[in-house]
């Protein structure tokens, strides 16, 4: 399967009718879908704003607001320690400079309170490597620099972290020699630091952290030397670190280093100005990773995700060292949950946003449980920037925020204003997802293709995204600025909220700004919107430009068009029935597809609304109801 098969980046027929966008829908007629797309009690669209309910703007450039943390208050001795361990005096001449360099070994045993995955580690036993669905034989892994490993792949092998899957499976016992076996293949392929993607800084302050957190897998083993080998190689890693952490410019891979670094100061002997050292890096670096509402700048949920699982072993670490966590620190793992928390559907899993995918409940619920924080999903999400609603059994979930900046997107997409819907246990309106976890079952080669604008449910011109999709998951120019505006309104069938929001991305190639109006009733069961295609200046351009509004429709979830081709029917996995329609008269059904939380893709189905637009505006008018 490819992208085209998809319908991602399908083409738009230059033939196409033009779909009337001046008013209104007309009235269905005898024997198609009765659903009125507007009600007299508040129109979708408003021709004026009153000036004390101007929406807010959310610039790209002050969108993401840094964070900024102290470092933790030393003594006077102590910031002289920190000071000389930066400029390179080793850390036992600090400590006791007349004795000795003590022999590495382990100070204590760290008790994570995250697990893995059973059925990796069960196919680990079993011989083989399993990521995002793809089984990888130990036996034909090449751990070598040369090697060519998918991100994923690389990730898993060369930073260790399945060792937590392993340590979930079984008992530990039954477990080490399978451990040893494949450390002793690594270690035989890099003795020494060096090039290739082991020694990437994310990679290695990941392998580290996980040497120390699960060392008893590792270092059991007395009779062939393997501990003081796996000992000698996690000294020698946390002084590469030391001297390498902040070459990145991925803050979430500076992140990782500091934290083995601080790991190894707890852990290893003569360690407190490595300690010192990483705490104030590890400080610094954390405020450049995460906004002021507590999101990854990134606005990744997977990234937002390791970032806790980082800094909850991290924690581990000083309770089995009988430390205190730093404030700072600790202040940071409790702004990282509820970001995480407004992301959830109401199965408990998260959406599919910035390259994430489905994350199933109860991983989520163990990560948030491992943290020990009890909070509140985010209420007013200025940098994270997807505003979540709640009714009754629905959840409504928009992109309503600039894509994040080059410098720190990891699988940025082009997905402002898109939204997905969900009614109880069951995801309605879906984004395909899965960008991040290209690299096992998802093809890489289809990786920009889910980070397009026309793999999330919204509104696409010309074929374009409305953010350039670049290559390393980074993003070009595009949208700039994003208006939001969120309110009750009362409606003849009763209460609902009204979210406006615009954005400027197809200004410049097009001339058009997107506005979106969505409707959600209270009691969940109606989402009414309209897609509103503005002038960007004062006098609309000349001619017609294809557009697509594509609503990617949830697994297990079957839509049949209705006569007339002005709507479809939505038949739910529980037998209720759900109407969409439209007053365009180009709705077609497409083949698409969504990505689990388990890496695994799907093939699902989605609504197209096209046609061609005029430069000088237009207005496309929608309907989602359910009917019983």
């Amino acid at each position: 399967m490819n992208a085209d098969t998809l319908g991602l980046t399908r083409q738009m027929r230059e033939t196409a009718e033009p779909v009337r966008g001046d008013h209104a829908p007309e009235e269905l007629k005898q024997g198609e879908l009765a659903i009125p797309l507007s009600d007299a009690g508040e129109p979708l669209v408003e021709d004026t704003v009153q000036r004390d309910e101007m929406p807010d703007t959310i610039a790209a450039d002050r969108s993401l607001v840094v964070t900024d943390f102290d470092p933790p208050a030393l003594s006077p001795g102590e910031q002289m320690m920190r000071l000389a361990y930066r400029l390179g005096v080793p850390g036992h001449t600090l400590v006791a400079p007349f004795r000795k360099p003590a022999r590495p070994r382990l100070l204590a045993t760290v008790e994570s309170p995250l697990s893995g995955d059973p059925a990796a580690g069960t196919a680990l036993r079993a011989g083989h490597f399993y990521v995002h669905g793809v089984k990888t034989p130990i036996a034909q892994v090449d751990f070598g620099p040369t090697a060519k490993l998918t991100p994923p792949i690389e990730r898993c092998l060369h930073g260790f972290t399945w060792l937590r899957d392993l340590d979930s499976c079984a008992p530990r016992a039954q477990c080490t020699s399978v451990a040893e076996r494949v450390l002793e293949s690594w270690l035989d392929a890099n003795p020494h630091p060096g090039k290739g993607p082991a020694w990437k800084v994310e990679n290695a302050g990941l392998r580290l952290l996980g040497w120390l957190v699960h060392a008893p897998l590792i270092l059991s083993d007395e009779s062939r030397g393997l501990r003081q080998r796996v000992l000698d190689a996690a000294g020698e890693t946390a002084r590469w670190l030391d001297r390498n952490a902040s070459r990145t410019t991925d803050r979430l891979g500076e992140t990782a280093a500091w934290c083995a670094i601080i790991a190894a100061g707890l852990l290893l002997p003569d360690g407190k100005p490595r300690r010192l050292y990483g705490e104030a890096g590890l400080v610094k670096a954390l405020g450049e990773l995460v906004g002021d509402d507590g999101g990854v700048l990134s606005r990744s949920p997977v990234a937002q995700i390791q970032a806790i699982a980082m800094l909850v072993d991290l924690g581990a670490c000083y309770r089995a060292a009988k430390r205190t966590l730093p404030d700072a620190i600790g202040t940071v793992l409790s702004l990282l949950v509820p970001p995480l928390l407004a992301l959830r559907h109401s199965d408990g899993g998260l959406g599919n946003w910035q390259g994430g995918a489905a994350f199933p409940g109860d991983s989520i619920a163990a990560l948030v449980e491992a943290t020990g924080v009890r909070a509140r999903p985010l209420r007013e999400p200025r940098g994270w920037g997807y505003q979540s609603v709640a009714a009754g059994p629905a959840i409504l979930q928009i992109d309503a925020s600039p894509p994040p900046l080059a410098r720190h997107a990891r699988n940025g997409c082009a997905s402002t204003l898109a939204f997905e819907f969900s009614y109880g246990d069951h995801r309605l309106i879906v984004n395909c997802g899965g960008s991040a976890l290209a690299g096992g079952q998802v093809p890489i080669r289809i990786e920009q293709g889910l980070r397009a604008t026309a793999a999330h449910s919204t509104l696409v011109l010309g074929d374009a995204n409305s953010t350039a999709v670049l290559l390393d998951g980074k993003l070009g120019g595009g949208v700039g600025e994003v208006e939001i505006d969120m309110r009750p309104v009362t409606l003849e069938s009763g209460g609902a909220r009204r979210i406006e929001t615009s954005h400027d991305g197809y200004a410049q190639r097009f001339g058009l700004l997107h506005k979106r109006v969505l409707l959600l009733r209270d009691d969940g069961a109606e989402l009414r919107g309209e897609d509103v295609l503005l002038p960007s200046g004062r006098k609309g351009k000349r001619g017609k430009v294809p557009f697509a509004i594509r609503f990617h429709i949830g697994r297990h979830v079957e839509a049949t068009l209705a006569d007339g081709g002005r709507g479809a029917s939505l038949l739910l996995p529980d037998g209720s029935l759900w109407q969409f329609a439209t007053g365009a008269e180009a709705l077609e059904i497409e083949e698409s597809m969504w990505v689990d939380g388990h890496g695994r893709p799907h093939p699902i189905q989605q609504l197209v609304i096209q046609g061609l637009a005029s430069r000088g505006g237009g207005n496309f008018a929608w309907l989602l109801k359910r009917m019983g």
